[in-house]
């Protein structure tokens, strides 16, 4: 696991970007030398290297928008060739507007071919030697637990469900009086001392994990395993890193004070307004044909006095309201009964409401807020002040979401399925104080890339 920018990107899945970035590349060069097999080619060495290289960098980043190299991949949401297959109809459409931009990057039909059936078949390869080698046992970080209690139960289903897996529990180390909530026990005494566990078991991580704060903790022992190169870490920055999340169980005021990141100084806001004023105006420019089809649509279902947009008030940075603009996807009268959580099923939703939702387009309209300055392209979604109030009395930390902008799509929107209920918004906060803590151009943009992931699976949608 490395870190860019705060960032937590796995190792792993970044070599297999790597592996497969050059399968592409290749795959042109296999291609042409499989059309020129019996003729002399028509491209010179410098038009091959560019075109490999276009068409290489465009389905790697299809893949990866469409989630293939995301750690947190769960096994029920998986689904490779689909994936495979979503990702290679986006990367054609992509190099169509590539070549019609710049024709000279475009290749004969038949070498494009070839080379599209040549990645396809690579990224198999890739696909099932990478998942066939990479859960070895041997490959796996082992992991030693302190603590037995609740908190450590929890940290066995951690990455249980995710299809790389890249730690493994290899016990719970037991404190003083501390309730017992877990198996593969190990009680220290004098001759088993938390130093003979480590080496014992060869293990890579110590994690710090126990349920009263209060307890002694064999403190000699730690310093003296991390002096010797084993890493020790507290339970909230392990679930930083494998979770990409912060985890509102183990946190604490002292952990937010003394933690990494909460920048929000220098050029870094100055940065992201400029790239949202851009990103905005380049995206207005190209979907008004989008928004003009929409309007008419719901002109067609509702009638030419119905309104179209619907503005809402919602909290914005530092609690400040604003109104927030959406193209209508429900019925006038959806709010007669006072403001309420939109459901999966929700029958106030029209017909054209259903397509424009499980695709985003109602979200187009937001593109004039986040120009105005009232929202960022990246952050939380913004809530509406009815909920927001009651949130800040139940979950803790909710008012710290509001340290940035709201944005259009956030890293809750990725990571978590739409909900509707207090405990997911609890769920989604730790994602969302995950990207306050370390939010950075760099995450903005591996958001931006991700949320094609969201609009073509209808993840989230309503």
């Amino acid at each position: 696991m490395i870190r860019i920018f705060r960032h937590y990107i796995s190792t792993a899945y970044l070599g297999l970007m790597a592996v497969e970035w050059l399968v592409f590349y290749l795959a042109m060069h296999v291609g042409a030398a499989f059309r020129f097999l019996y003729t002399a080619s028509w491209y010179s060495n410098e038009e091959m290297i560019w075109a490999s290289v276009v068409f290489s960098a465009v389905f790697t980043l299809c893949c990866s928008a469409l989630g293939l190299y995301r750690k947190t991949l769960d096994r029920e949401e998986y689904n490779l060739l689909e994936r495979i297959n979503y990702s290679f109809a986006v990367a054609i459409f992509v190099l169509v507007f590539v070549y019609y931009v710049i024709p000279e990057l475009m290749l004969a039909r038949s070498v494009l071919i070839s080379a599209i059936l040549f990645s396809f078949f690579g990224i198999l390869l890739t696909r099932y030697c990478f998942y066939r080698f990479i859960n070895l046992d041997n490959l796996k970080r082992k992991v030693l637990v302190i603590g037995c209690g609740q908190l450590a139960s929890e940290l066995e289903v951690v990455n249980s469900s995710f299809v790389y897996r890249g730690f493994e529990i290899i016990g719970h180390v037991a404190l003083e009086d501390e309730s017992v909530a877990v198996p593969n026990l190990i009680v220290l005494n004098e001759n088993m001392t938390l130093s003979a566990v480590v080496e014992a078991y060869q293990v890579d991580e110590v994690v710090i994990a126990m349920d009263d704060r209060r307890k002694k903790l064999p403190v000699d022992d730690l310093l003296d395993i991390k002096m010797s190169g084993v890493i020790v870490m507290d339970l909230q920055t392990f679930y930083e890193r494998e979770q990409r999340l912060v985890f509102l169980d183990a946190l604490s005021p002292s952990w937010l004070v003394f933690s990494d990141g909460f920048v929000n100084d220098g050029m870094r806001p100055v940065v992201k307004r400029g790239f949202d004023i851009v990103a905005s105006l380049l995206l207005l420019s190209v979907s008004w044909w989008l928004m003009l089809i929409t309007t008419i649509a719901i002109y067609i279902e509702s009638g030419f006095g119905a309104p179209v947009f619907y503005k809402q008030t919602r909290v914005g940075y530092r609690d400040k309201p604003f109104k927030v603009m959406k193209f209508r996807s429900m019925r006038v009268d959806a709010e007669k009964n006072g403001a309420q959580f939109a459901s999966q099923t929700d029958n106030r939703v029209t017909r054209v409401g259903k397509v424009i939702r499980k695709f985003r387009i109602d979200e187009l309209p937001q593109l004039f807020n986040v120009f105005k300055g009232d929202m960022s392209f990246v952050g939380p979604r913004p809530e509406r002040p009815e909920f927001v109030t009651g949130f800040e009395k139940t979950i803790p930390y909710y008012k710290e979401r509001h340290r940035v902008k709201p944005g259009i799509t956030g890293w809750a929107q990725l990571c978590y399925p739409y909900g509707a209920s207090e405990h997911d918004t609890r769920q989604k906060l730790q994602y969302d104080l995950y990207y306050v803590k370390n939010y950075s151009l760099f995450l903005d943009l591996t958001i931006m890339l991700s949320t094609v992931e969201v609009v073509l699976w209808g993840k989230g949608a309503r």
